[in-house]
């Protein structure tokens, strides 16, 4: 596929997503495990927000573009190791996936040692209630939230969820957003490719989504 192709076709799709969810939803571009050639389409099309998930991972692919696009904005949405805690805090804007205290404090250590600027927190919550999956429970949200606000030197924002594969999204989304507004959070990042538009609707001010914008990964 040509260069031009693979650009127009993705700044097609960025076009219809964008048209689906409306002037007050930004989209995030997951772009984790994607090849150079759709990450610079995407740029060419004017997206300027990615989400990735591993620290390793986006610092190879953004560090050099980031001297490029100064309007870049980058948001960590995967689970994030305390003994990351350093680089991530350095090169994201945004930690979607704050869920448990010995993270908070790494991530105040990270901020002192670096003298980075504190990224921007989002509480990940783990909704469905998964043993399997990151997140603080609905319970221990409450506690969290209230550590993070009295100890972290920068922002918590808002709260970012992924529901379960097998459930209706709905009831998920509609819970987080329920969260968020008792908590006075302006944040709230879920929804992904399958359902997105549904996810706007029920209240998300941010969507994550990878293969409805970039296509099908062929490897």
């Amino acid at each position: 596929m040509s260069e031009d192709t693979q650009t127009q076709m993705i700044s097609e799709a960025r076009a219809s997503i964008l048209s689906e969810i409306g002037d007050q939803v930004t989209l995030v571009a997951a772009s984790k495990r994607q090849p150079d050639e759709r990450i610079e389409a995407a740029l060419q099309a004017g997206q300027r927000v990615y989400g990735e998930n591993r620290v390793q991972e986006a610092q190879s692919r953004w560090e050099t573009r980031r001297a490029a696009h100064s309007d870049l904005e980058l948001r960590l949405i995967g689970p994030l190791q305390t003994n990351k805690a350093e680089d991530a805090v350095q090169l994201f804007d945004v930690i979607e996936t704050l869920d448990r205290e010995k993270l908070l404090k790494a991530l105040i250590k990270a901020v002192e040692k670096t003298g980075a600027s504190a990224p921007d927190l989002l509480i990940q919550v783990n909704t469905g209630d998964e043993p399997q999956k990151g997140g603080v429970s609905v319970d221990g949200l409450e506690a969290l939230l209230k550590a993070a606000r009295e100890t972290y030197p920068g922002n918590v924002t808002g709260l970012m969820c992924i529901p379960p594969a097998e459930e209706p999204a709905g009831p998920h989304f509609a819970l987080l957003k329920k969260l968020a507004d008792q908590h006075e959070l302006s944040t709230v990042s879920m929804g992904m490719s399958s359902d997105y538009a549904l996810a706007a609707w029920l209240g998300a001010t941010h969507v994550r989504v990878g293969t409805a914008l970039f296509g099908a990964r062929d490897y």
